[in-house]
């Protein structure tokens, strides 16, 4: 099985400039996690949820930080993702183009 997770937009403090560490800015971030279905499934509101809610706690300082807290803390929350990819994106941080960084993650051995 596949989730996709796109386009969740959110505000969030994000990023190593001084007016990124006080005004929250809009992000989003698209998600794929690939899983074995056994009767188990993953909650994709909850990833969604979780996601968002992490993001505005840490206050991360880089997009790149933010990608390998969810590598680590999603295949924890959810011990049965075989492979995870997360794309974040900050759509006003420059006026002429959007920015992301993204990051994609194999658990199998």
């Amino acid at each position: 099985m596949k989730i996709h997770i796109e386009d969740l937009k959110f505000q969030c403090i994000i990023g190593i400039l001084d007016f990124e560490r006080v005004t929250p800015q809009d992000v989003i971030v698209n998600v794929e996690i690939e899983y074995i279905f056994n009767e188990t499934f993953i909650n994709y509101a909850e990833v969604a949820q979780f996601i968002e809610i992490q993001m505005q706690k840490e206050k991360f300082l880089l997009l790149e930080d933010a990608l390998s807290y969810f590598s680590q803390h999603l295949k924890k929350k959810f011990p049965q993702i075989d492979t995870l990819y997360v794309k974040i994106t900050k759509p006003s941080i420059l006026a002429s183009c959007k920015v992301s960084v993204s990051a994609f993650k194999s658990f199998h051995s």
